[in-house]
């Protein structure tokens, strides 16, 4: 493709972009919603022309999917599932962010015995330290995600390994090291592999994770006495290096920070004021899945929608990853309980745009070959 037909698709997207975000009619306002919402696909290994999940994606009323292990046919597991993802991708009239969590170890969907690459865990190369090595795995795991059509990898972890029972983050071994430095080194070269395929990262678990006694999947997790201020340095580090794509928040309450016992997903004082006012991060902020306990069990549906997305979470995610007594969520009813907040005036429509306004310039970013 040469440079005129690259500078007449930029002028596209900029005047669709333009159009998006100076549009206020209740449809685009319905658009913007729906850019809010990432959603699992329940236990589909396939779609089909009538699926629900399709007119959810053709309807505006979702802006992504994330998959899961359980998404993947054991059968011709490559061509199914990259059929899949281009069956969804064609739906969408904005750019679908097609998301899954690979991080390596025991954090890994796409396993050797469905044909697709291995990837070590971050604990390992950690512990190897060796940038060529870190550099290799994450180049072959990239070039993985961009064959079959996925854009979005919630990766890397960047959690420090403080706590050695931690049962979440250490004992799973997703956290490179207890060191800042060897932290923050082996990410940057994970978020580099990754922008080389043109597959976009996202940082985890704001505030930190690696020095909690619980696991926020089963309840509240509270760390304000094991915490350490040297927990935020890998993500403003990697902010400062201008390749960070997003920040995912985690659901753990922590007091030094905000006196009101709420967690950070859903803590203004977290989001807006620690992350965006003291960090300056102008970035998209995605929810860790809201349908983890510490969430789901203490807040409710509504309540939580509305606390995290005024304190400044940009993207909600539904992972339907859940047990069969718990509910699987749709993002008909997540856009449904949102739209309903913003005509009673408990979410402002300014909030809306602001991550609106976000969220496109994410799906618009595009990295070079060099990472930046």
């Amino acid at each position: 493709m040469n440079r005129i037909q690259n500078f007449f698709l930029a002028a596209l997207a900029l005047i669709a972009f333009s159009s998006f975000s100076q549009t206020n009619t209740t449809d685009s306002l319905d658009l913007k919603i729906g850019q809010m919402i990432m959603v699992g696909i329940g236990d589909r290994v396939s779609v089909n022309v009538s699926d629900s999940l399709l007119a959810d994606i053709r309807q505006n009323l979702v802006g992504g999917i994330i998959l899961f292990e359980k998404n993947i046919s054991p059968l011709d597991s490559r061509n199914t599932l990259k059929t899949m993802i281009k069956t969804m991708k064609d739906q969408s009239a904005i750019p679908l962010l097609v998301s899954i969590d690979e991080e390596g170890g025991k954090v890994h969907r796409l396993k050797p015995k469905y044909g697709f690459v291995d990837m070590p865990s971050a604990a390992y190369l950690g512990k190897l330290d060796n940038a060529d090595s870190t550099l290799y795995y994450n180049r072959g795991l990239a070039r993985e995600l961009k064959s079959l059509g996925i854009n979005f990898n919630y990766a890397p972890s960047v959690d420090l390994a403080i706590n050695p029972e931690n049962t979440v983050i250490v004992k799973r071994e997703r956290s490179f090291s207890g060191s800042t430095e060897t932290v923050t080194k082996h990410a940057l070269i994970c978020i580099k592999a990754h922008h080389e395929m043109g597959i976009k990262t996202i940082l985890k678990h704001f505030p930190g994770h690696g020095s909690s006694t619980g696991d926020s999947h089963f309840g509240i997790v509270d760390v304000t006495d094991t915490w350490d201020f040297k927990e935020l340095l890998p993500f403003y580090n990697i902010m400062k290096s201008g390749t960070c794509d997003a920040i995912m928040t985690a659901h753990i309450i922590n007091r030094n920070w905000d006196t009101t016992y709420l967690p950070a997903t859903l803590s203004s004082q977290m989001v807006n004021g620690v992350l965006r006012n003291l960090m300056g991060f102008r970035g998209v902020v995605f929810s860790d899945d809201m349908q983890m306990h510490a969430i789901s069990k203490n807040y409710g549906f509504e309540k939580s929608l509305e606390l995290a997305i005024n304190a400044g979470v940009d993207i909600l995610v539904y992972g339907n990853n859940v047990s069969k007594k718990d509910k699987p969520v749709s993002a008909g009813e997540v856009h449904a309980e949102i739209k309903k907040l913003v005509l009673q005036g408990k979410i402002s429509p300014e909030r809306i745009n602001e991550a609106y306004r976000r969220i496109i310039q994410l799906k618009n970013k595009e990295w070079n070959g060099k990472g930046k």
